[in-house]
């Protein structure tokens, strides 16, 4: 990106006003703790969330976001389709797509993904271990080989999603479960990452190496300039007599 990219963090913003424990720990909601993570190196960042007219998702916002990030869990059925298609639209016109946690279950990322996204989960509080499996990666740039997370609910496989066309991070759990947790794709032309770290209930959004993976992954998302694809009847380039 040759520009700041422009990110828009989207929350339900439930649980921070249901549960006490919730927001001691996110007290102005989970997505103005990622959203300030972003801020802290220059991103331009907005939030939104569910309860908002339009969900916080208007054409007019989306049509100014480069990335969006996106945190769900509780009230997933409650996203109205119309701007499920609207997000899944635009990601296919070149909006990058961060899915978050438990985001897996959204509808803009099963529309996305054609598949049920499902997975094993299992909330003990038990520490996860995060290996950075394509270092090369832009996504992975100033991260160790790997680093724990103290404490997180656990996914296992099998996750039902297609297989991602770059494998960035694989976690383990000290259950025993291992997971995809940084899931790569393209769909159109909009670039989408799956980052599997984040349950409301821990303060992982405020771990440094979570911070770093977002970082990255909005400007490994953020749309370039490559051409728009015609589509069609076309003429030939060449002369066919």
């Amino acid at each position: 990106m040759s520009t700041v990219p422009t990110v828009t963090v989207w929350n339900e913003f439930r649980h921070e006003k249901e549960n006490d424990d919730v927001a001691v720990i996110y007290p102005d909601g989970i997505h103005e703790t990622i959203a300030d993570g972003l801020r802290d190196v220059g991103y331009d960042v907005h939030t939104a969330t569910l309860d908002e007219p339009e969900h916080g998702l208007t054409e007019s916002v989306l049509d100014e976001t480069d990335v969006l990030a996106w945190w769900g869990h509780k009230a997933h059925d409650e996203v109205d389709d119309e701007i499920v298609e609207r997000v899944a639209g635009r990601v296919r016109d070149g909006m990058g797509f961060v899915v978050l946690h438990s985001g897996h279950y959204s509808k803009p990322f099963k529309r996305l993904m054609g598949t049920t996204c499902s997975l094993k989960w299992r909330e003990a509080g038990e520490t996860e271990r995060v290996w950075t499996v394509e270092p090369g990666h832009p996504i992975a740039d100033g991260l160790p080989e790997s680093f724990e997370v103290p404490r997180a609910e656990m996914y296992g496989e099998r996750f039902d999603v297609p297989a991602p066309d770059e494998l960035v991070f694989l976690s383990w759990f000290e259950g025993g479960e291992v997971f995809r947790s940084g899931c790569c794709y393209t769909r159109g032309k909009g670039r989408i990452f799956y980052f599997r770290p984040g349950h409301e209930t821990y303060p992982i959004y405020e771990q440094p190496e979570i911070r770093t993976v977002l970082v990255n992954a909005v400007d490994w998302a953020a749309p370039g300039d490559g051409p728009d694809p015609y589509f069609g009847n076309s003429d030939p380039l060449e002369d066919l007599e």
